[in-house]
């Protein structure tokens, strides 16, 4: 029996300027589908997310304008979703963390592309509206040290859980800046992330009520492929209401999702995010004796097209 394939996107924090650029100019679904959406954008803000994401920006510049880093991960994702769908690479599962799960919910069927470019776009400028900077920094370390230190918990609000040593954290930059001296003193990985919001945290509970109003006026259906939820790990067969508020608003638990579905099966999971960053998180989940895969294919190595050429391989080896 043959493994099934999830498919994996990635939200806030896993951009940056240039992403999937390799496959803009070589790969003409890839390109006709990026063309196609921010033709939408564009039509509804007179704004371009390819101008200013492959613009003159080198990758290591800070990519954290949520106007545009909100359509662009979005973009890239459901981009590279149909360079698969199109070379016969077809999800058993799709899998989003945060923004990501307006991705998986798009692939699924859930949401058109339009109305999903829609609510990223209204959530953006009510966050650019009313919510105060703030910021998410990630640390590599066991999440005992957030509960059991005041210099976190008083400070700064638990945002997800990613594996047993990786979490993040959002809060006030201010806050953060002291978080960040805490860890250097410890020599504790860390790094901050490029985004203006503390996501996951009540630092965007300003636009709840204005949000929530908007998505209540949304179509949604039930998914077409098996949709698992980084809210709770389940797989769902209808998105609750205020689903697409409670994935920015509430922790992620991505570890959650992968454990149930490795009770299930060993997996082959695909990294249709910006950076590879899912691949690493579940690479560092599975167990020792696991028979599960892992793939990326963006990363910020400008490898893509090797990556995708090396998973068409492996699926036309499969019998």
């Amino acid at each position: 029996m043959k493994k099934p394939i999830v498919f994996m996107f990635s939200g806030q924090g896993s951009q940056f300027y240039q992403m999937g650029k390799e496959l803009f100019n070589q790969c003409p679904i890839f390109h006709s589908w990026m063309v196609k959406m921010d033709d939408i954008i564009k039509e509804q803000t007179g704004m371009s997310v390819i101008k200013e994401l492959y613009g003159s920006k080198e990758k290591w510049e800070r990519f954290d304008r949520t106007f545009f880093t909100h359509p662009a991960i979005f973009m890239v994702e459901y981009a590279l979703a149909q360079v698969l769908l199109d070379r016969g690479i077809v999800p058993d599962y799709v899998l989003g963390t945060s923004l990501g799960e307006y991705t998986a919910a798009a692939v699924a069927g859930v949401i058109r592309v339009k109305a999903a470019i829609e609510c990223l776009l209204t959530q953006a400028a009510l966050l650019e509206e009313y919510c105060i900077n703030s910021g998410m920094l990630a640390i590599v370390y066991d999440p005992k040290l957030y509960y059991e230190n005041p210099v976190l918990f008083k400070n700064i609000e638990f945002a997800a859980l990613n594996y047993d040593s990786h979490f993040v954290v959002a809060g006030e930059s201010e806050s953060l800046a002291k978080i960040s001296d805490f860890l250097k003193d410890k020599e504790i990985i860390h790094q901050l992330l490029p985004v203006s919001f503390g996501f996951h945290s009540s630092y965007i509970d300003a636009i709840q009520a204005k949000y929530t109003s908007f998505l209540a006026k949304m179509s949604f259906h039930k998914p077409v492929f098996p949709f698992i939820s980084s809210l709770n790990g389940e797989q769902l067969t209808e998105l609750p209401l205020n689903y697409f508020w409670d994935v920015v608003r509430k922790p992620i638990l991505f570890q959650k999702a992968i454990w149930q579905l490795e009770k299930k099966h060993e997996c082959i999971y695909l990294d249709l995010g910006p950076s590879g960053s899912l691949a690493n998180f579940v690479k560092n989940n599975l167990e020792c004796n696991s028979g599960s895969q892992y793939y990326p294919i963006i990363t910020l190595f400008n490898q893509e097209l090797k990556n995708l050429r090396r998973i068409e391989a492996l699926f036309n080896d499969c019998p």
